[in-house]
């Protein structure tokens, strides 16, 4: 259970929505300024829909100031806080980068000429996730290149020099423009074998399965196979039957009762609703069996079965429905979906 839980006013889907803005501690909690935490937590509730409505800044002010007491940091000790700047955006910086002589990568051919490693050259930041102030600068000098070194012999033994120059870069596999505009000979394809197809066949469907079929729409499929499509089918129907019976079976045995008590009133009610709810418990041994089995291929979560977790942003949901309804419905109709947890697209049909 996160810390953050312990601090007044934090409950479960307030601890959701600050791990999704990236503030997983009260220490983290206690740098950030109301604005910016209200302005990332408007962003990932934009996202991920976690709650109706984010919390307004008072509450978020309650939340940093009881972060900042645990943490025993005084407000006037508090810098400015580091949120992530997109520096990218900044006209001056995109002219400054434009005007500059490389960028990294720099090109094979210059690292050839002046004779460097790619160890040689600092790796660059990301413009778009650095937090604070930046100071772009643009120099027109070059890394400077290794020098060798002569072997220092100890003795009868040679000692090898461990800075020794590496250029970690095989020229002779560098092609120019000439080359490169030669017309390429055709290699005559090789016949795959049948473990090869299964594999392809795995990956994406037939040619025909989508022939005529508009890529945008959900009649499309696509996605990897499933290992398992009939189970995973007769999950999906099984649960949708086990929904519908569930407050069919209430409303039935309420009339039966009524009947069974106020029969001049509820003279209407047939006796066959009886087994409507005695068929309740066979629904529910059919759902142990497909249902609660019916899992992902590729993260093995449970499909069927409700999860109280971040549901992933392409997962099928209908508002009041939740995702495991939606989920049956696109399996049942499409014969494909997206995994509630992980959001892969796996297909039914080959």
């Amino acid at each position: 259970m996160s810390e953050l839980l312990s601090i007044p006013g934090i409950g479960k889907t307030s601890l959701e929505l600050l791990e999704a803005a990236g503030f997983h501690d009260a220490e983290a909690l206690s740098k950030v300024g109301v604005d910016d935490l209200a302005r990332e937590l408007k962003r990932a509730n934009s996202i991920l829909k976690i709650s109706k409505r984010p919390p307004g800044n008072a509450v978020i002010g309650k939340w940093i100031e009881h972060a900042r007491e645990r943490i025993g940091v005084k407000e006037e000790s508090v810098g400015p806080s580091l949120v992530p700047v997109d520096y990218e955006k900044v006209q001056h910086v995109v002219s400054m980068l434009a005007a500059a002589p490389f960028a990294i990568p720099l090109p094979a051919r210059v690292l050839v000429d002046h004779q460097l490693g790619v160890s040689d050259i600092p790796a660059g930041i990301l413009l778009n996730r650095y937090s604070g102030d930046l100071d772009v600068r643009v120099e027109e000098r070059l890394p400077k290149s290794r020098q060798a070194k002569a072997p220092v012999s100890s003795g009868y033994v040679q000692i090898a020099d461990s800075t020794s120059q590496k250029l970690e870069i095989d020229t002779s596999r560098i092609r120019s423009i000439q080359d490169m505009s030669a017309p390429l000979q055709k290699v005559a394809a090789v016949k795959t074998s049948p473990a090869n197809d299964r594999v392809a066949l795995i990956r994406a469907p037939r040619s025909a399965t989508n022939e005529g079929v508009d890529p945008n729409s959900r009649w499309y499929i696509r996605g990897v196979l499933h290992s398992h499509p009939v189970s995973i089918y007769t999950g999906a129907l099984v649960t949708l039957l086990v929904t519908a019976m569930i407050p069919l079976s209430i409303l039935s045995a309420a009339l039966l009762l009524c009947s069974a008590e106020m029969p001049g009133s509820f003279s209407w009610v047939p006796s066959w609703l009886l087994w409507v709810p005695v068929s309740l418990p066979l629904f529910g041994i059919a759902w142990l069996i497909w249902g609660m089995q019916g899992s992902c291929r590729i993260c093995g979560q449970k499909l069927f079965m409700h999860r109280s977790h971040r549901k992933n942003v392409k997962a099928h949901h209908l508002k009041g429905l939740g995702y495991v309804i939606p989920l049956c419905f696109q399996i049942l109709i499409f014969r494909w979906f997206r995994c509630t947890h992980c959001g892969t697209p796996v297909r039914l049909k080959e």
